[in-house]
């Protein structure tokens, strides 16, 4: 079981977006990760979706979260594990599991859902998997708008990573 501050896991990302796949949950791989898998050399610790919120898809992502012993991270030790209603509802979900962190995002900047973002991913296979991710020009336009500093300081490198996949 994962604990919010006093125990560290070795997150496994991957194990996160596999079990995602093979639970048939529809979503956009958004976020740092999403940099790395289209050659970014960022750093994250973290996997970020995007979801599709019908609701047999909040069944789906509830059941993988379930399975994978979710929590809320939260400042102190308490322990709270998400309802599926909180799938549904909350806009954002940052959670442990016991594989790593995952945070389930309902939108990103500029209020962007998976509706709309859809058009805008990049498919990547993955331990035999399809996994749409957010394509390098939209994770860079949407970071512009970010009033994240960290964000900010990461654009010079994403955008250099983009000129490198254009070359290809």
């Amino acid at each position: 079981m994962p604990s919010n501050s006093s125990k560290q896991i070795q997150p496994d990302l991957g194990a996160i977006l596999e079990g995602l796949v093979t639970a048939n949950v529809k979503f956009i791989l958004v976020g740092g990760l999403a940099a790395v898998i289209q050659g970014a050399p960022v750093t994250t610790l973290d996997v970020d979706i995007v979801h599709d919120r019908s609701a047999e898809n909040v069944v789906r992502l509830f059941d993988f979260l379930t399975s994978v012993d979710a929590v809320f991270r939260r400042p102190d030790d308490k322990i709270i594990r998400p309802k599926s209603k909180d799938i549904s509802q909350f806009v954002h979900a940052l959670l442990s599991t016991r594989l790593g962190p995952l945070d389930v995002l309902a939108m990103i900047e500029e209020g962007k859902t998976y509706d709309d973002l859809i058009d805008h991913t990049v498919q990547i296979e993955f331990r035999g998997h399809t996994l749409r991710v957010l394509d390098l020009e939209t994770l860079i336009r949407l970071k512009k708008a970010s009033k994240n500093p960290k964000h900010r300081q990461q654009l010079p490198v994403l955008e250099e990573a983009l000129r490198q996949l254009k070359k290809k």
